[in-house]
């Protein structure tokens, strides 16, 4: 399946459903464009149940996180109500929802990132009473916990020590899974930058989650799906980080061919070729 073709879907999806949707799609080698707002009052309570399509719900988070687009993410959170689901899924996007939430607050409005981090481990508490060999919301959980010892330091010590746990448990259940080694990566490279032996580690643990995706997209598609691309910008931060800006622009390259739309990889495009 080509980049792009989830997108279309999403859009013929919801457009089906709702009839008021803001949706183009347009011919091969023009990117979609999807403005989706939509309220979990927009459908009837059978019509959200019948609409919980699991892949199309990804899609519309992670177009909403390439082009950062606050509002949408919490458009999908109104319809992934209620929270408290024990559906493991539900409480699992609900969580990726509130993860590219906080990743998108942190930097600007770091006294709100919180929120979304609180709201990540518990929803993923949930999935992980519901199904205890999830390792992809271990390893989802372990980020968000990340996430919290730096925004609220008081807690630091339990929540990294929490972190490490639920971390270890996701490489136990699934090694191999990408999900689980790009996060496992990620909260490596955001600790550990001072030397340029912790600089090599992060590159090759990158590196192998790269490769992982790659074996993943030669599969049958499933979900979750998500991370190829950040995988990619992780990579071209190691290599800047290194001075190989050839390196670096190879990666975006790369991602920008799995999410021509994400604004990050295009920032950094941008300063490399600007020298």
């Amino acid at each position: 399946m080509l980049p792009n073709d989830r997108h279309r879907r999403t859009c013929a999806h919801w457009w089906d459903a709702i009839g008021s949707l803001a949706c183009a799609v347009c011919t091969p080698g023009i990117r979609v464009i999807l403005a989706v707002s939509v309220s979990a009052s927009v459908l009837p309570a059978a019509g959200r149940a019948a609409e919980m399509n699991w892949g199309d719900i990804e899609s519309r988070i992670q177009y909403a996180y390439f082009t950062e687009d606050v509002r949408s993410i919490r458009g999908v959170l109104e319809v992934l109500a209620p929270a408290d689901s024990a559906d493991p899924s539900r409480s699992y996007y609900a969580a990726l929802a509130n993860y590219r939430l906080l990743l998108l607050t942190v930097t600007s409005d770091p006294a709100h990132a919180k929120e979304p981090a609180e709201r990540c481990v518990s929803n993923l508490d949930r999935a992980l009473q519901a199904r205890q060999d999830f390792a992809e919301a271990f390893a989802l959980q372990a980020a968000c916990l990340d996430s919290l010892a730096t925004l609220q330091p008081w807690r630091a010590p339990f929540a990294a020590s929490k972190s490490g746990t639920q971390l270890e448990r996701a490489r136990h259940l699934a090694p191999a899974n990408p999900r689980v080694l790009l996060l496992n990566a990620v909260g490596d490279y955001e600790r550990q930058r001072t030397t340029p032996a912790d600089k090599d580690r992060a590159l090759e643990e990158f590196k192998r989650a790269a490769l992982a995706f790659e074996a993943e997209r030669q599969q049958e598609e499933h979900v979750p799906g998500w991370g190829a691309a950040e995988t990619y910008v992780y990579l071209a931060r190691c290599y800047l980080d290194r001075g190989e800006a050839l390196g670096a622009r190879d990666a975006l390259e790369r991602a920008l061919l799995i999410a021509p739309e994400f604004a990050q990889a295009r920032r950094l495009m941008a300063r490399i070729t600007a020298g």
